[in-house]
């Protein structure tokens, strides 16, 4: 739907800027924002922010899950030795494991998800604002990015946009 959108916006203003074409020259450019937002410093300076942030967590999530393996291999092992209270405390014991890591993987994930979000949208805005501020300087009328089913290398500035993202520090 936002793809169908996108078009219908672009539709009108391609035709008046061809129909207008015949009067005075415009300048278009094309902006491929994945590539200018994946390949910033300020990108992977917020995906070593993010893992530095989660990696802690991660960890003890990664050992929780080992050590409930080690648990259900012990009732597989040896539940046929273990007396009948052993094995359904140690089966009690593997359920609460097991719901508590699953809770905490969730959380995880969401608590993850949302960091990334906020991160992320700051370095979309800041991108935005750098394709505006390379529009004006170069002059350029139209700057078009993703959606877009052709362009020419001649119109495409996403590595003077990536450029001048160099030049602002990566916070």
């Amino acid at each position: 739907m936002k793809y169908l959108k996108t078009h219908l916006f672009l539709l009108p203003v391609l035709l008046f800027l061809s129909s207008a074409a015949f009067a005075e020259e415009y300048r278009i450019a094309f902006v491929n924002a994945t590539k200018v937002f994946e390949e910033s410093t300020q990108y992977k300076a917020a995906r070593d922010r993010l893992q530095t942030e989660f990696s802690r967590r991660e960890k003890e999530l990664l050992s929780s899950q080992k050590q409930l393996k080690q648990l259900e291999e012990k009732l597989q092992r040896d539940g046929s030795v273990m007396s009948e209270s052993e094995v359904k405390r140690l089966e009690r014991d593997i359920l609460n494991r097991g719901r508590k890591l699953k809770n905490a993987q969730t959380e995880f994930r969401e608590d993850l998800n949302l960091r990334q979000n906020e991160e992320f949208k700051k370095l979309r805005q800041q991108v935005r604002e750098v394709i505006q501020e390379v529009g004006k300087a170069e002059k350029i009328d139209l700057i078009v990015s993703d959606g877009v089913v052709y362009f020419s290398k001649k119109i495409d500035i996403s590595d003077l946009v990536l450029e001048k993202l160099k030049q602002i520090k990566a916070e």
